[in-house]
């Protein structure tokens, strides 16, 4: 495809998402007030499962040599958007979801309008951005990882999907810059991996991830693009705790977290 210290309130509770103020009440949040962009193929927007959960759905237009994005209400001819949509909502039901179509109803879209999408995604401000796509021409590195410091500088968290072949794919493999995650075959979705010092460094349910599918339907799938909206899901959650959690923050949470669990 183309493409620690703790911050504490005067009442002693900590402030932000810093790993030692983390207690289990996360996981009791909906993602209530957090927005998730999900650059993708689009979104079924009359899916049961996602009805009026899409807060918005715009999609990339071609105009002369620019890409720019309207308002849309195309859907999903491909399905994999309203997939990672399905994960999404399935463990933070009320997160807010803004479907960003940049791919054709194959799953296949250019790299210029992946990028032009996660500009789009991080101009406005969107808290979690799921990439569940990504691209293994070289020279869209540079511009991407401009994005991704752009992201990074303006509190936006990037969850980015491994490539499913033996082959780098960008933007994962800039694990320093956002969170980089492959499959695994777990099925809590509390039950997520993290492995530093490996260029893909979060593993999370990814096999057999039954979830919404276009023609209001369900479909059971497997893939490292599964297992992305996993952690977007479950970053919504901790982000609805300590709302004023930085990507750096978010990423030594998640660290924090499976490792406690590693140790159990």
């Amino acid at each position: 495809m183309e493409f620690t210290n703790v911050a504490e309130t005067s009442e002693g509770a900590p402030a932000t998402g810093i790993p030692g103020g983390i207690d289990e009440s996360w996981k009791e949040c909906t993602g209530r007030g957090v927005s998730i962009a999900i650059v993708d193929s689009g979104i079924e927007l009359t899916h049961a499962d996602l009805r009026g959960k899409i807060r918005s759905s715009s999609e990339a237009v071609k105009e002369g040599k620019r890409i720019i994005f309207r308002e849309s209400e195309s859907g999903d001819a491909a399905g994999h958007g309203t997939a990672c949509a399905g994960v999404v909502t399935r463990i933070a039901p009320d997160a807010e979801i803004h479907s960003i179509k940049v791919l054709g109803s194959a799953g296949i879209g250019d790299g210029d309008s992946f990028l032009a999408g996660l500009e789009f995604a991080i101009n406005r401000s969107h808290r979690i951005i799921n990439l569940s796509l990504g691209t293994t021409k070289a020279h869209y590195a540079a511009p991407l990882r401009d994005l991704l410091d752009r992201a990074y500088l303006a509190g936006c968290i990037v969850v980015s999907a491994a490539n499913n072949l033996p082959q780098p794919s960008f933007p994962s493999v800039f694990s320093s810059s956002l969170i980089a995650v492959s499959k695994d075959v777990e099925k809590d979705p509390f039950e997520f991996g993290f492995r530093f010092g490996e260029v893909i460094e979060m593993t999370a349910p990814g096999v057999n991830v039954r979830t919404a599918w276009t023609g209001n339907s369900y479909k059971t799938v497997t893939g490292n693009s599964f297992a992305c909206p996993h952690i977007s899901a479950v970053l919504a959650l901790l982000l609805e705790r300590y709302p004023e959690m930085t990507p750096f923050q978010a990423k030594s949470a998640l660290f924090a977290i499976a490792n406690a669990r590693a140790a159990e």
